[in-house]
């Protein structure tokens, strides 16, 4: 027997038989209802903050499933200025650490790093280009005669290069010394 919400009426006499009937027909519909046994979202989409939210759900088996469109909120006003931070570590100072010669037609560089308080800069400089051949200069007046003193052929020059570049350019003197001697 199906449920009769019509019946008993106020004042009516209640049959027995009719009135459990009544109860398996609420029980035949809460039977048929269906178990939730999860929810689970499937999706939060952010939209423009001027368009209005929205909830979508669904029953899937017996899991509710739902999706959000959120909007996201409007340009606020802005914020107070922040306090001031602390004092950093004072600069030291600058100092170069190299300056190499590159190639005619290569691009200059530079490198900078900074160790907690020097800033320390490497740089790269090309040469320029070998100009054209300059005319015929004056003829000099004649030097003193020549005399009988050693030369420097017998010493090579330095040509491991150095890190620190003040001994490295110590080292390009010393060469320039030794090939002038040579006559």
């Amino acid at each position: 027997m199906s449920y009769d919400p019509q019946w008993p009426q106020n004042g009516q006499l209640v049959d027995a038989d009719r009135f459990r009937g009544q109860f398996s027909g609420l029980k035949d519909l809460i039977d048929a209802l269906n178990v939730i046994l999860a929810a689970q979202v499937d999706a939060v989409n952010t939209i423009n903050h001027n368009e209005p939210a929205t909830a979508t759900v669904n029953l899937v088996g017996n899991t509710l499933h739902f999706s959000f469109d959120i909007p996201r909120g409007g340009v606020g006003a802005p914020g107070q200025d922040g306090i001031p931070g602390q004092q950093g570590p004072p600069f030291a100072q600058a100092i170069i650490d190299a300056v190499n010669t590159l190639n005619a037609g290569e691009s200059a560089t530079v490198s900078v790093n900074y160790d907690g308080s020097n800033v320390r800069f490497t740089f790269g400089i090309p040469r320029g280009n070998d100009g054209g051949q300059g005319g015929q200069g004056e003829q000099g007046i004649q030097g003193p005669p020549g005399t009988n003193a050693p030369n420097s052929n017998a010493v090579s020059t330095l040509d491991t290069p150095f890190a620190d570049p003040d001994v490295e350019a110590l080292k390009q003197r010393v060469n320039e010394l030794i090939l002038a001697l040579r006559a």
